[in-house]
């Protein structure tokens, strides 16, 4: 049985091919992702790296490839279609190959296990010819926040 379309996913549908700038995350909006798939468990953003997302060694920031990492998975879990403010309670993240200025890269995020109060969520991101530069697990809670009362 299909799932029925939350508000939210609604709103992510209609953001597919555009830069994600209007999110509720202002640190993902930093990002300036282009939204390429969504639904309930599964989306795929597409980021380029610019100067300022590197190390000084002109790589692809490990705190930048986590923030992508954990923000394509909150949008993820956004959409899911919980009533209630899910938030991160860990991150785990392996490097595995650099990434340089200019990259361009996809970072897919799909929900492994949806519970009642926790939501285990996996995530990639690959470059263009498919090589894997990191991956990341984590588990979003239930908080006791609606996301009615945020006007989501």
């Amino acid at each position: 049985m299909e799932k029925s379309a939350t508000p939210q996913l609604e709103f992510f549908k209609s953001q597919i091919g555009k830069t994600l700038n209007h999110t509720p995350s202002a640190a993902g909006n930093w990002l300036s992702g282009i939204l390429l798939e969504v639904d309930h468990h599964h989306i795929k953003v597409q980021y380029t790296v610019r100067p300022e997302m590197c190390n000084p060694g002109r790589i692809l920031h490990g705190g930048i490839a986590s923030l992508m990492l954990d923000d394509v998975i909150g949008m993820g879990n956004f959409v899911a279609g919980s009533e209630y403010l899910m938030t991160s309670i860990n991150l785990n993240v392996d490097f595995l190959s650099a990434a340089q200025i200019g990259e361009k890269l996809e970072v897919t995020a799909k929900l492994v296990r949806s519970g009642s109060n926790l939501n285990h969520w996996e995530a990639i991101i690959r470059k263009e010819t498919g090589k894997i530069v990191a991956k990341a697990s984590s588990n979003l809670i239930k908080t006791h926040v609606k996301l009615a009362d945020l006007g989501y």
